[in-house]
């Protein structure tokens, strides 16, 4: 059952693929668990989801797909649950966050917020990592050949 979640074929477009999105979302991973980019940290962002009336459980979790799913991703451990983690959530970040925003991102500084557009780049990323793997260069890659 293991070696399931973890075969991928040796696929230099699935690593790049899974590079592109691991970076992405680890960079955001950062700003949420250290504060690091500009990010609010863990503690200001656990009370930011709460007051947003995200339970605690669910902010913890959101915080770790994005720290640890995006490590995943660029290790290329655990692929596909790292993926999957990221994809969840993304759907729902675009759903209760970014929706009423509209589609697209807040360029121009003239929209209230954010739209979704990058959530459904992302979702689309990882829907991909999700059926076919990490490719070549990838922890699960290494582990699935011995």
């Amino acid at each position: 059952m293991f070696r399931k979640w973890i075969a991928t074929p040796n696929d230099w477009t699935l690593t790049i693929l899974r590079l592109a999105a691991g970076i992405m979302i680890f960079a955001h991973g950062l700003q949420k668990t250290f504060g690091w980019f500009g990010g609010a940290g863990f503690s200001a962002q656990m009370a930011g989801f709460e007051r947003g009336h995200i339970p605690a459980v669910f902010a913890f979790l959101a915080i770790m797909a994005e720290f640890l799913g995006g490590m995943g991703l660029i290790l290329g451990a655990l692929t596909r649950i790292a993926a999957f983690g990221v994809a969840v959530n993304m759907v729902v970040g675009a759903y209760l966050v970014n929706s009423p925003n509209g589609f697209f991102m807040n360029w121009s500084g003239r929209q209230k917020g954010e739209g979704f557009e990058f959530h459904l780049l992302v979702v689309a990323m990882t829907i991909v990592l999700i059926v076919r793997g990490g490719g070549a260069a990838s922890v699960d890659r290494t582990l699935a050949k011995s």
